[in-house]
């Protein structure tokens, strides 16, 4: 199950910091060179507060519960920047969206490391594989999409919504073998 996660966890970061500089560009009416700075630094930001914010709370937070938690965040992120016809909307929704995918490749290797602590090197290779794949297929496909609907990159990305719920379906599968193991 950990492998689900991965695989559509990085979907989520890729698909999404691709489209921030459109959206900067739109939202704020800056130039493209603009754009494709302040867009994906708005998402770097959040991201890395995300990690910061978990980095201090940890002991005290419930990972999968945060995971799960930051996947309904980014399926909300991905419906303001998708379904608003307010460009610094858009915006918000994709810096937001940093913030919600900032924990999600850590707490994917804390729970993989927990769920199956005899892995090893081949399940972070896995992971790692999985990752990639969905890095490089999920930007494409949110891509393809837009295209196919006359360049809407909205329409794309409201298709995307698909991997955190994804995400979202692997981990509470998890949560409920976990529960039944201990009963």
């Amino acid at each position: 199950m950990p492998s689900v996660t991965r695989a559509t966890m990085l979907p989520v970061k890729h698909s999404r910091n691709a489209s921030c500089s459109a959206f900067t560009e739109s939202a704020l009416g800056v130039s493209k060179a603009i754009g494709d700075l302040l867009g994906p630094c708005m998402f770097a930001v959040f991201m890395g507060l995300a990690r910061v914010f978990y980095g201090k709370l940890n002991e005290k937070l419930d990972l999968t519960k945060v995971m799960l938690g930051c996947g309904v965040m980014c399926v909300i992120c991905y419906l303001l920047a998708s379904l608003s016809s307010i460009s610094i909307i858009g915006l918000v929704g994709c810096a937001l969206c940093g913030l919600s995918v900032g924990i999600m490749w850590p707490g994917t290797i804390s729970i993989s490391s927990q769920k199956c602590p005899k892995g090893g090197t081949a399940m972070f290779a896995f992971l790692a594989l999985a990752g990639d794949l969905g890095a490089t297929v999920s930007p494409a496909m949110v891509g393809a999409i837009a295209d196919h609907v006359g360049g809407d990159l909205k329409i794309g990305l409201l298709f995307a919504i698909l991997f955190p719920t994804i995400m979202i379906i692997g981990l509470i599968l998890l949560v409920k073998k976990h529960e039944k193991r201990n009963n």
